[in-house]
């Protein structure tokens, strides 16, 4: 998956409908291959990304369930530190 696109489900609180756009804009961004349309694909792309965020949002915050706590978005964003971190040493120890 892509690193820019985050997970959404069993947040506290709930993810927003800015978080789930941005998540359907990098989805639709890395399907189409470009950041920007051109002019003439500028109406389907964000046809694209109001329907992916639509079911996005659907899913999230009614279809999905669990009974795992809610997690944090400071929690998770330390992880993905550690993650990086994690990731850059292992890059110097090979490289």
């Amino acid at each position: 998956m892509c690193r820019n696109i985050r997970p959404l489900f069993n947040f506290a609180p709930p993810a927003t409908e800015a978080e789930i756009r941005a998540a359907a804009l990098q989805y639709v961004r890395k399907v189409a291959g470009t950041t920007k349309p051109s002019k003439e694909n500028e109406a389907a792309f964000e046809e694209a990304v109001a329907r992916i965020a639509a079911i996005t949002g659907e899913l999230v915050q009614q279809r999905l369930v669990t009974r795992a706590a809610p997690r944090t978005r400071e929690e998770e964003a330390a992880k993905a530190k550690i993650r990086g971190l994690r990731r850059v040493a292992r890059a110097r120890v090979e490289g």
